[in-house]
């Protein structure tokens, strides 16, 4: 009885949620769990294939929700915590969300996203077939500390689930560090050339600037950016694993083109970020034992969503896309230069608790680079908009302060510029959708 009351009570506040126009991802869950504190582990025990679970600082949301329409495509039912709650709370809510209303699910394969902080509280109700692992930045600093803070955790939440195979970013030299000390079977996606971002990324911020193994400084081929690169520890031997999934003629001129396994895959939006993203949900779903001959129709017919490079049609076309801690940003700004045309932009910076009250980190973004980006005007907004405002000036940017975004959009949307990018720190990301959606609604725009 417990079951099923922890399952109705979930299932009412969901739709309760969506009636009242919230996200209704988490809270659900939380009442769920206290009802019936064992019915994540016993939905999950029910799932045929496979559990993936997908982890990292960047990239997170994106990547599982390509893998869940790629195992879709295949003709597989998939769980997947779609809308990015990916707490232990936002977990449940996903799998009690797809049962019936007996506890029954009906699933081969779970893509579930989970914070890096949340993995000691996820993995004890199950243990993840595989786990895809994105990349390991610093990221808040008064939430996550170091980053040695956040691998130590992946590694005590891996030593729980022994048999997870793991599914890493070969480029980046804190992943693979973490893969190699954990002692899990791995493989690696990557991409194995260089890409002609060596000389900006050289410069940016690196995490991962000396070996993890034996603390000699890395020596690299080349750079990406931020750590993300070919690699190599002169002391100990450490170096960048051949990828089994290698991206080749990777190309960023117009859209996104890559090569891997043979197969060429394009999309038509910016942010070479985005070849990892999907590369790892390719790599993922071919470990999971799929052919994979529709990928190109999953990407066609993704859209970008939930603050991912969403477009909205308002008076121009509007771009909104999260952007939360250094390494994060700067990839935001490269997509910005990648676009050639004329744009305006807004970024929106709060510092409630979800998105960490330390904003130092935006001295280390490199705003500067913005001056090169055919900007007509820059806005700014959110609690700590002044700071922003203060960040741009010393970087020779001249940027209008604004009351909220919807005020900086409608001031901006008559400019001469083609294109409108809202960049939005976390929980700026759900209000300014709604304010985009609800204006483009509006205005009769086609939403994509």
């Amino acid at each position: 009885m417990r079951k099923y009351l922890a399952i109705w009570v979930t299932k009412f506040l969901i739709w309760a949620g969506k009636v009242a126009g919230k996200a209704g991802s988490s809270t659900p869950g939380r009442f769920g769990l206290k009802i019936c504190p064992s019915l994540l582990a016993d939905l999950a025990s029910q799932v045929k294939e496979g559990i993936f679970v997908v982890c990292g600082t960047n990239g997170k949301t994106t990547t599982n929700n390509l893998l869940c329409a790629a195992l879709r495509s295949e003709g597989k039912t998939v769980v997947c915590n779609n809308v990015g709650a990916n707490m232990l709370n936002g977990v449940a809510t996903a799998f009690i969300a797809a049962a019936d209303m007996r506890g029954r699910l009906a699933a081969d394969y779970a893509c579930i996203e989970v914070d890096e902080a949340s993995t000691l509280r996820v993995f004890p109700h199950f243990h993840p077939n595989f786990l895809v692992l994105t990349n390991l930045f610093r990221d808040q600093l008064d939430r996550y500390g170091e980053i040695d803070i956040t691998m130590d955790i992946f590694k005590k939440a891996l030593a729980l689930s022994p048999e997870t195979k793991l599914i890493v970013n070969a480029d980046d030299p804190l992943s693979v560090a973490l893969a190699v000390e954990s002692g899990h079977p791995c493989v690696c996606y990557g991409v194995n050339e260089d890409t002609g971002f060596s000389q900006y990324a050289a410069q940016e911020t690196k995490e991962g600037r000396f070996c993890r193994l034996c603390g000699a400084e890395l020596v690299y081929r080349f750079y990406h950016y931020s750590q993300l690169g070919d690699y190599a520890c002169p002391s100990c031997g450490f170096h960048r694993p051949d990828p089994t999934y290698a991206a080749t003629q990777v190309n960023t001129n117009s859209g996104i083109q890559f090569t891997v396994e043979g197969r060429r895959f394009s999309v038509d939006y910016h942010g070479f970020y985005n070849v990892y993203n999907m590369l790892a949900a390719y790599a993922a779903a071919r470990e999971s034992g799929a052919g994979l001959e529709h990928f190109q129709q999953v990407l066609d017919d993704y859209h970008p969503q939930n603050g991912r490079m969403e477009r909205f049609s308002l008076a121009k076309p509007v771009v909104l896309n999260l952007a939360k801690n250094p390494a994060g940003f700067n990839q935001n700004i490269s997509a910005l230069l990648e676009d050639g045309g004329s744009k305006d932009v807004i970024v929106l910076i709060n510092d409630n608790e979800q998105d960490g009250q330390d904003v130092s980190w935006l001295w280390d973004v490199d705003f500067e680079r913005l001056k090169q980006a055919n900007v007509v005007s820059f806005g700014v907004c959110g609690i700590r908009g002044r700071d922003m405002q203060v960040r741009f000036k010393y970087a020779g940017i001249h940027a209008q302060l604004y009351t909220g975004v919807e005020e900086a959009v409608r001031n901006m949307l008559p400019s001469n510029a083609e294109t409108l990018y809202v960049l939005v720190n976390y929980t700026g990301l759900f209000a300014t959708h709604n304010v985009l959606k609800r204006m483009e609604t509006q205005g009769g725009g086609k939403h994509e």
